[in-house]
């Protein structure tokens, strides 16, 4: 039996990347696994790659019109969440001087208010004893240049996991931090406008972790799985860095 069978969990931003590869790693452990994603056609597509029973419910976890909708629809079908991994997201270079009122509100609006908000409209799903997963980020711990305003909505999201424990207590819903670093992911990749900058900015990415490689989204997948399973049944409010060391030195 997997370590999730018989298990509901949602997965949002899963139309590509870590969520991705967390979904299939879910769903080949039993779990029923639903999906969120922007882009239709894409969210389609990994939905078709997951299978094992997966559900696609298109939206964007900033319109609260739209996680209503989520919930609307796993409440109808499965009526209850195990496990929630808001790994929904958004990130962009801006340095300081360039920081627009636009850059930060689109910033906090998919990592802050997305993710708050996705917890919050989950809770009357959610069974006591649930497992949340927030993903925060190494930009949190570590300073980078032109990403102020993406780590600090990333410190923002590990602030959430310390408050929530404590409120969520009670039912015994555990929250945890799963902190990828340099991950090759689609996302990642996209922060650079052409070839030539992907490869230098993977160069640079790969010459600050200790294990001199980037991770793969397969392997932060297998540390979504330990928090959503129960052999994490003792881990709350902590951070799980999946860097090879990036974070650490």
């Amino acid at each position: 039996m997997g370590k999730l069978a018989g298990k509901v969990a949602v997965i949002t931003g899963a139309n590509s990347g870590i969520g991705l590869a967390s979904a299939k790693r879910f769903a080949q452990e039993g779990a029923r696994v639903f999906m969120t994603g922007r882009r239709q056609p894409e969210l389609d597509a990994a939905v078709a790659e997951v299978g094992n029973g997966a559900r696609g419910v298109q939206g964007d976890i900033s319109n609260l019109a739209d996680l209503d909708r989520l919930y609307d629809i796993v409440g109808s079908e499965e009526g209850r969440i195990d496990v929630l991994f808001a790994n929904a997201g958004a990130g962009e270079f801006a340095a300081l001087p360039d920081v627009t009122q636009e850059h930060y509100e689109r910033i906090f609006a998919a990592n802050v208010k997305g993710t708050l908000f996705t917890v919050q409209k989950a809770l009357p799903l959610l069974v006591d004893g649930a497992s949340v997963i927030l993903t925060g980020s190494t930009a949190a711990t570590v300073g980078s240049p032109a990403f102020s305003v993406y780590g600090a909505s990333k410190a923002a999201v590990r602030s959430f996991a310390r408050n929530w424990i404590q409120e969520l207590g009670p039912r015994r819903i555990r929250v945890n931090v799963l902190v990828p670093g340099p991950t090759s992911t689609p996302g990642l990749h996209g922060l650079s406008p052409s070839e030539d900058a992907k490869r230098a900015f993977a160069a640079a990415m790969e010459a600050q972790v200790p294990l001199g490689r980037m991770g793969e989204t397969s392997e932060t997948a297998a540390a979504a799985l330990f928090l959503a399973s129960g052999d994490s049944s003792f881990v709350n409010g902590s951070e799980l860095f999946v860097d090879g060391g990036q974070a650490q030195i």
